[in-house]
């Protein structure tokens, strides 16, 4: 099954096959297997390509928020994002370095301050929504710009939380 997505102004195809007990996932010249082990409420631990891997998918409409081992990425079906694109410019000028919240909910860690440097894949803010902590972490090595939100705060779907330079 193919599925076309925008993802930061950029359009990429995923080609999804299933392999008996397992599937075959190629993105662009990239090809791994993954393995479903547990699916629940929009939870699943997954195998890709041998790696345990946690995800968390969540959508409305055409916008789906993939979370994979605390990185969120906010994907719009190709279609649908075309569509948008000349009557919502709620992602225009947005970067890498700017994590928005993937879903409504309540903030229950801050686990960093402006200023402060950040490796790729570090904890950065966690996000309690439907009972599930949702971890926001850190998409590359950087410094903590500015820091939106603090412990306690309610956040809004694609809610800006804080923003990482290079």
């Amino acid at each position: 099954m193919k599925h076309i997505y925008l993802y930061q102004d950029k359009t990429f195809s995923l080609d999804i096959t299933p392999t008996g007990k397992s599937y075959r996932a190629t993105l662009g010249d990239k090809t791994v297997e993954v393995q479903i082990l547990r699916s629940q409420d929009g939870r699943m631990d997954l195998l890709i390509d041998g790696q345990p891997v946690n995800a968390c998918i969540s959508q409305d409409g055409a916008k789906r928020w993939v979370t994979l081992n605390g990185q969120t990425l906010l994907l719009t079906g190709a279609r649908q994002a075309r569509k948008n694109t000349a009557h919502d410019d709620t992602h225009k000028g947005r970067s890498a370095g700017q994590l928005l919240a993937p879903m409504p909910g309540q903030v229950r860690a801050v686990q960093t301050a402006p200023g402060e440097m950040v490796r790729l894949g570090q904890t950065l803010v966690v996000v309690e929504a439907m009972k599930m902590e949702i971890k926001i972490a850190a998409p590359f090595d950087g410094r903590v710009k500015t820091m939106l939100v603090s412990v306690g705060q309610i956040v809004d779907r694609e809610q800006l939380l804080l923003e990482l330079e290079p």
